[in-house]
């Protein structure tokens, strides 16, 4: 029991903002304010399941977060706070450091301070962090409202995360290897180090329609839009943003990258063509890449990728299965 307080006194328990309450209490207590709703998500990291067992704890303390952020710009909400749930094989100073350090970073720079949560032993590091934000009552975005003739966007780069993935389990043919071996820095910043856009997707509340994360893929997580608003989507292929470290890749193994690979903390919305200007504006505003790649249609179902020569693409899957 003392281990345990001890391990959270020290590694996780820095000053709360005025007029929260944090650690100390059965409940952490945070504010929120008249004509707002509070958005809530919870995301589960599996050592061997979502991340490997050697990776760096600063860049895995980073993306617990990031993870759970990236939710809170699919909504348009800014961040409250957050718990966080922990459960390791030992107390490791070292490994604790370097994790809680990783995910304070990201914290502060965000503006979403740690709360409280819970630790525990586990024969395999879990992570299960909660985070809490607020969005105007009337502007949240949801995936059930695109419609027919809206433009579709992306935020970031495609590709990388799903490329790094396949270096790190040995899975790429040898001649991409050596390829992929070359640019394996970029290409584990991407999957290690991902950055949602928090501030441009607080933006987009009220000016675009409809919002998610693609972190499981782009085709399965537009699907999830298609079918709540009863729609289609056209794609251009040649519009889509790939990662520049993926340059020069074979061809067949960039149309799965791209449009089915997961771990990508960015942004597919839809919004009216009348709004183009202002989403570049505040894109450029907030630093962050947004690319207009297809539109909405009113044939539910659809789902075309086309390229400029008018072929369909294919691809032999859409996204990441949980199980």
């Amino acid at each position: 029991m003392g281990r345990e307080f001890d391990l959270i006194n020290r590694f996780f328990s820095r000053a709360v903002p005025s007029g929260y309450l944090g650690g100390g209490d059965d409940c952490a207590l945070m504010p929120v304010r008249p004509g707002k709703r509070l958005a809530v998500s919870t995301d589960l990291l599996v050592e061997g399941r979502h991340f490997f067992s050697g990776v760096s704890p600063e860049t895995l303390g980073h993306k617990a977060l990031a993870v759970n952020l990236s939710d809170l710009a699919a909504m348009g909400a800014a961040p409250l706070g957050c718990v966080l749930g922990l459960a390791i094989p030992a107390i490791d100073d070292q490994w604790l450091s370097g994790f809680s350090s990783g995910f304070y970073a990201l914290a502060d720079r965000s503006g979403c301070p740690l709360v409280g949560g819970d630790t525990t032993w586990s024969g395999k590091i879990t992570l299960s962090v909660t985070v809490f934000g607020e969005v105007d009552e009337d502007r949240a975005l949801r995936r059930s409202a695109a419609r027919a003739g809206d433009d579709i966007w992306l935020t970031g780069t495609l590709g990388a995360p799903h490329v790094a993935l396949l270096f790190l389990q040995n899975a790429l043919p040898v001649a991409v290897r050596s390829q992929a071996l070359c640019v394996e820095p970029a290409l584990r910043q991407a999957l290690e180090l991902p950055e949602p856009p928090l501030q441009f997707g607080m933006r987009l509340a009220g000016l675009a329609h409809a919002a998610l994360d693609i972190s499981d893929g782009l085709l399965q997580d537009l699907g999830h839009i298609l079918k709540a608003s009863s729609c289609g989507a056209v794609i251009h292929y040649e519009s889509l943003p790939v990662h520049p470290a993926l340059s020069g890749f074979p061809e067949p193994l960039l149309p799965e990258a791209v449009l089915s690979g997961g771990d990508v903390y960015q942004l597919c919305f839809t919004a009216p063509p009348e709004s183009r200007e202002v989403i570049l504006d505040q894109a450029a505003a907030c630093g962050v890449d947004a690319t207009r790649v297809g539109y909405i249609t009113a044939q539910p179902g659809q789902q075309d990728v086309i390229c400029e020569n008018g072929v369909i693409v294919q691809t032999t899957r859409q996204g990441f299965q949980h199980f």
